[in-house]
């Protein structure tokens, strides 16, 4: 599970290696992450001064993002797409800066789940004029049964990482995993999860790390920067796999 800065601090290369390892077996992201890695896949840059974009109203306002996200969204409706799936079969249809640093393209392509939870209002394309609220609640939600119907998967033995969202992601975490105990008898249990961050947070650790593992599993929290605690982490699962 993936909060914005995770693929905003550049890491989305160490994501899509474990992804082409076979380590993650599916994908989950707030909106800021999922906005992040379309502007870099498909411009080569993203983030903008917020502090002074705000003071004249300018700030999220690039036309680009916003309609090209949203068109996204509107054609996903229409398929039965979810968010995810949605976008990155709209980067498949552009010409790109760097594709090959997309996490929802790489997904994609690997057939690995990839969705995308919006919070209305908290993104910056819900300013756009092409947004729509029924495209977006529409795709989302399907990519939150989507993440439910995973989450079986981690019964004795699977792992949860949450990296670096603070709200969205745990909130979201703790409804699927609810939903996928009551249509599996109590199940998926005695799983590892672990909260990443540079902070800690009230939901990441009731949300990831206690509630879901009362009872049977383990769950840690591991406090530092996103540029070093990740590609330590992910050192050490290459390490292992490769020994």
């Amino acid at each position: 599970m993936l909060g914005g800065h995770i693929v905003k601090t550049g890491l989305a290369p160490l994501l899509i290696d474990l992804m082409n390892r076979g380590v993650i077996t599916h994908l989950a992201m707030n909106g800021s992450a999922a906005i992040h890695d379309y502007e870099i896949a498909r411009f080569g840059a993203t983030s903008e001064d917020v502090a002074r974009g705000l003071v004249d109203g300018t700030f999220g306002m690039a036309e680009e993002t916003g309609r090209g996200m949203n068109e996204a969204f509107i054609a996903g409706m229409k398929n039965d797409w979810g968010m995810g799936e949605a976008l990155a079969r709209a980067l498949e249809k552009l010409p790109l800066s760097n594709a090959d640093l997309s996490v929802m393209l790489s997904a994609h392509r690997l057939g690995i789940p990839c969705t995308v939870h919006a919070a209305l209002g908290a993104e910056i394309i819900h300013q756009h004029p092409a947004t729509s609220g029924a495209a977006i609640g529409d795709t989302s939600h399907r990519d939150f049964r989507r993440l439910a119907a995973s989450l079986p998967a981690l019964h004795d033995g699977g792992v949860v990482l949450n990296l670096g969202s603070a709200v969205i992601m745990p909130e979201v975490f703790l409804k699927a995993l609810t939903i996928a105990r009551n249509l599996n008898d109590g199940k998926p249990t005695a799983f590892t999860t672990c909260d990443l961050d540079m902070q800690r947070h009230y939901r990441p650790r009731v949300n990831v790390v206690q509630r879901p593992t009362q009872g049977s599993g383990k769950g840690y929290e591991i406090t530092g920067h996103h540029e070093i605690m990740v590609p330590l982490l992910v050192w050490g699962v290459v390490e292992a796999l490769e020994s």
